[in-house]
């Protein structure tokens, strides 16, 4: 069985066509980042339209890729992100699904954005031991997520204000770094001091949720206060709070769950001093770390064509009324 994912939630326009054994045959990935980077954040009005342009190209491409007829490729079905999401960017593809299923008489499934990461290691690893740890972490959501299996998972915590990778985002703006901001802060930061700055570490009790707006405020204030403190300082010692957040969190959760593994997943899993904490963290408790390629950090539509898979084979197809769930959450995802 083959499906075509489809993934326009934020600013990449992406499509991919993956089988029944998570072979990726083809997997392309268009982003508008270039239009936004003078406004500093993705402008929804901007990303939609983009999409509008992008996605028949880019499906074509997938299809013609892996050696399919795009007019009528042999297709099983069409997987596509319905949430959460941009509401203009998430219609967009979802719009093109069901005109694609419709055109050549197949079904059509909408996948939950959150859900597509967790599956995107099983596209590299396909030998995963259960359960797993995963710390999925972007620019829109910050969460620990205990998988039992493929499709089986719970949501042990996440932010209750800002995610990760908006704080990154935030804290480089402030610094007038470029759009997005967490590559620059993470290049910044390894020539820096971490200690520089004596920055806070939030929700330091035992659950498992996350904050980081007050560390984005303690950031302005440290560098109002010390203005002189060199630019890759602050970036070391930010990037040390935030991890060592993100690290105390999943430490305990090592500490309260037998699991065979720990992951990480979502845009800031690209981040490098991240990579070594999660490693590290793993080593110490004797668990695989699965870390996934930079490819499959980012939004792609791969890993949205291996959730629709497990959708389609457990909760069968999507009615074609369906819409867009924008704020769809993880924990609703059954």
């Amino acid at each position: 069985m083959k499906v075509l994912g489809i993934e326009t939630s934020c600013d990449e326009t992406a499509a991919a066509v993956v089988d029944d054994a998570l072979h990726v045959h083809s997997t392309v990935i268009e982003s508008s980042i270039d239009q936004h980077r003078d406004f500093g954040g993705v402008v929804p009005e901007l990303a939609g339209r983009a999409h509008v342009a992008t996605i028949g190209p880019v499906v074509r491409e997938a299809l013609e890729g892996a050696g399919l007829d795009p007019t009528h490729p042999a297709i099983d079905a069409v997987a596509v992100t319905s949430g959460p999401g941009l509401i203009g960017s998430l219609l967009v593809g979802l719009s093109a699904a069901k005109t694609y299923a419709l055109a050549w008489g197949i079904p059509f499934v909408g996948v939950n954005h959150l859900e597509g990461h967790l599956f995107a290691p099983l596209l590299e690893q396909r030998d995963l031991e259960w359960p797993l740890l995963t710390l999925l972490v972007s620019g829109g959501h910050s969460l620990i997520v205990l998988q039992e299996g493929p499709g089986h998972h719970q949501v042990l915590g996440e932010t209750i204000d800002d995610a990760a990778g908006e704080a990154y985002d935030k804290v480089a703006r402030w610094l007038g770094l470029g759009y997005p901001g967490g590559p620059e802060i993470d290049r910044l930061a390894q020539g820096g001091n971490p200690d520089a700055l004596a920055l806070p570490v939030s929700m330091i009790g035992d659950d498992f949720d996350f904050s980081f707006s007050g560390l984005k405020t303690a950031v302005v204030r440290a560098t109002q206060k010390y203005p002189d403190v060199a630019i890759g300082d602050v970036a070391a010692s930010f990037q040390a709070a935030l991890g060592e957040q993100l690290l105390r969190k999943l430490r305990r959760a090592l500490e309260r769950y037998d699991v065979r593994g720990v992951a990480l997943a979502g845009g800031v899993a690209a981040n490098s001093h991240l990579r070594i904490l999660v490693r590290a963290l793993a080593d110490e408790f004797g668990v695989v770390a699965h870390l996934p390629s930079l490819a499959m950090c980012t939004d792609n539509a791969a890993m949205i064509g291996a959730a629709g898979l497990y959708r389609f084979a457990h909760d069968g197809a999507s009615a074609l009324s369906l819409s867009a769930r924008p704020n769809w959450q993880l924990v609703d995802v059954a």
